[in-house]
């Protein structure tokens, strides 16, 4: 059906599926954080501001946290299902690692996530502050370990083959292996900046509307001092994780580059624009900038990278798709980085809330940190190919036995369950931000303080009025 392999069904559905799953996260990751920051900064000052600002996002939290959960669910069960061979292949590794994560991050989560949802009347606020530091704490230990796993898988050590198996035998060499600690950084800050520009398009979204409140233009300058501080360690963070990949998976950055073959002892050409042919073998209408290719990737004028001809085709990660995620990814980056930079010159003249074009362009930006992320994440995976363990396990040799109907049908319930429940909650959520964070209202605050909700979305309010006064 399509007109696509088993294979290609399968990967569509795990990358459909992850996709979903990776933004959730994301913004947990980066609100868990904030909420941490907004209690400590009222329990130092006192300011009932962020004290209605965590009221206001941890609702928001509640609801991305509970579609985080029910997304990861899915993808974990899709190893068993479409990737079995993976799973008898690498699960030993794998498995402990995904197992790690639910023992030390999830339970560390849930274990303080109703007392830090629901418990500001039923303990004391050290206590509570205490929870929504375990609560971000536990964020960032799950991506950790996830990370790991995923990281390994792109640069696998420590581990020897045996009767056809994977076998660890050294796992800190597993766990740190050469990629993890680029891995790791970079996607926390994606995390982070993904969250301060969707606190910032919401906090301009309503600055735009003449809610200038002390509440929303908090949120505003507090995103907006992150957005300046993190965007450009971000971007010198990718140098070196790029730096990395051209050591250890060269034929990604080929691809990504849209090299084909370079000549021994010339520099190497950033290609700005270029449509890349796999068929042909080159890129077509390539728009290129002398010396800068060797300068970024290399560090030197005339360092070298290998070229796609160099590796058999078989061995070819898709240029066509990787070189335009990649450049999506790195576009939008200096985006955010014009971004804080505009923030900065606007604080200085007194203008940040209320000059609208900034406004309008801050609430643009909103979706631009996932959507970076995602296209990332295209760039890390496609570019992989097609290993599934980079240099150790093929990716058509890891995929399950399944007919092409059966992976064509299982893909359109998922579209079609996804599209109804992902984005029934995503339009909630977006309706939660469009109220707007209230001021000092303690019975507001109370709701569901008497009772003992069983789940993190119970912390949501029950209706969310559509119509928001202006």
């Amino acid at each position: 059906m399509f007109g696509l392999t088993a294979l290609e069904l399968a990967r569509i559905q795990f990358g459909f599926t992850v996709s979903f799953h990776i933004i959730f996260p994301a913004i947990t990751i980066g609100l868990a954080s904030y909420l941490a920051v907004l209690e400590g900064l009222w329990l130092w000052k006192m300011d009932e501001v962020y004290r209605d600002l965590y009221d206001f996002w941890s609702k928001i939290f509640a609801v991305n946290f509970a579609m985080g959960v029910v997304s990861g669910l899915v993808m974990a069960y899709q190893f068993g299902t479409n990737w079995s061979y993976f799973s008898a292949f690498a699960g030993s590794i794998t498995g402990p690692l995904l197992t790690y994560e639910v023992l030390t991050a999830f339970f560390l989560e849930a274990g303080f996530l109703g007392v830090m949802l629901f418990g500001w009347n039923k303990v004391g606020p050290g206590l509570h502050f205490f929870a929504t530091v375990m609560v971000a704490t536990g964020t960032l230990i799950s991506a950790t370990w996830i990370l790991a796993s995923n990281s390994w898988m792109q640069t696998p050590q420590g581990f020897e083959i045996i009767d056809g198996r994977i076998v660890p035998v050294d796992w800190l060499k597993v766990i740190f292996n050469p990629s993890f600690p680029y891995r790791l950084v970079h996607m926390t800050i994606a995390a982070y900046l993904a969250t301060a520009l969707f606190v910032g398009a919401a906090g301009a979204w309503h600055l735009l509307r003449g809610r200038a409140t002390p509440a929303v233009r908090t949120m505003m300058s507090m995103a907006m001092w992150m957005v300046l501080v993190v965007a450009p360690i971000q971007i010198a963070v990718g140098d070196q994780h790029g730096l990395n990949t051209l050591e250890y998976q060269p034929a990604k950055i080929a691809a990504v580059e849209g090299h084909w073959e370079n000549a021994p002892g010339e520099s190497v050409p950033l290609i700005i624009f270029g449509l890349p042919d796999m068929k042909a073998e080159t890129t077509r209408a390539a728009v290129q900038i002398p010396y800068l290719g060797s300068l970024i990737l290399t560090h030197s004028l005339h360092g070298q990278i290998p070229g796609l001809k160099q590796f058999v085709p078989g061995d070819r990660p898709n240029s066509a798709i990787v070189f335009w995620t990649f450049r999506v990814m790195v576009g939008l980056g200096f985006l955010m980085l014009f971004l804080g930079l505009w923030s900065l010159w606007l604080r200085a003249h007194n203008a940040l809330f209320v000059s609208r074009p900034f406004l309008r362009f801050t609430t643009l930006m909103g979706p631009s940190g996932l959507i970076a992320l995602l296209a990332g994440w295209l760039t890390t995976e496609i570019g992989r190919q097609p290993w599934v363990v980079y240099g150790v396990m093929r990716t058509d040799h890891a995929v399950s036995n399944h007919s092409a109907l059966a992976l064509s049908t299982t893909l359109i319930v998922f579209i079609v369950m996804y599209s109804a429940v992902f984005g029934t909650g995503i339009s909630y959520m977006l309706k939660m931000v469009a109220k707007g964070p209230t001021q000092g209202k303690e019975a507001e605050r109370a709701i569901g303080q008497a009772e003992r909700p069983a789940r993190p979305l119970s912390a949501a309010p029950d209706n969310i009025d559509p119509t928001v006064r202006q």
